[in-house]
């Protein structure tokens, strides 16, 4: 089933959860800690409200970072649209954008990809099409059919394995991160 479809059949939880490992997974180009999600996480497993816990994220990371950080500035977007009533309606939009904007971040980091931000691709693998899909970009989309169809499957017993996807891909873009800064200050050095 494509990642369109998945978005499409999901209900409340499987829908915060993605957005929530969609910006989990980006967390390192906003400087946050790993753990600083991790009350929404929870929030998830236990149905308490999630609005306290996206308070504290968004005064934990401060300002939105600059505007010539465009993947950093995608990122932000993601924690600053997130609903703060966690409703099927609410969340569905927020867990597609959120789809949508991770995976232009792991198309601007990616290597193998022309460092450009268009759609060239997205939009067909989101629908199923990933052959031309650069491999941080295809890796980034697997990884949200993962945590969709764990949460369709196991329901809130899925969270910690939705979790631990989203942890493997935050190690996953901050190596990539760290790879590209330290490329930057060579050339600039």
């Amino acid at each position: 089933m494509s990642l369109v479809e998945l978005i499409a059949q999901a209900d409340e939880r499987g829908l915060a959860a993605s957005g929530l490992a969609c910006l989990d997974r980006c967390l390192p180009l906003l400087g946050g800690d790993d753990a600083l999600l991790r009350p929404l996480w929870a929030g998830l497993a236990d149905d308490s409200d999630w609005g306290g816990g996206l308070a504290k994220a968004r005064a934990a990371l401060g300002t939105t970072p600059s505007a010539e950080d465009e993947a950093a500035g995608l990122a932000r977007r993601m924690l600053d649209s997130a609903p703060a009533e966690r409703t099927a309606d609410a969340v569905r939009p927020w867990a597609d954008a959120c789809s949508v904007a991770s995976l232009r971040i792991h198309r601007l980091l990616d290597p193998a990809a022309d460092g450009t931000a268009r759609d060239d691709g997205l939009d067909a693998g989101r629908a199923g099409d990933t052959e031309d899909l650069p491999p941080l970009v295809a890796a980034e989309l697997r990884r949200q059919i993962t945590v969709l169809e764990l949460l369709a499957g196991h329901g809130a017993q899925g969270l910690r394995r939705a979790l631990d996807v989203s942890v493997e891909g935050r190690r996953v873009l901050r190596a990539v991160v760290s790879r590209r800064a330290r490329g930057t200050a060579e050339s600039g050095a």
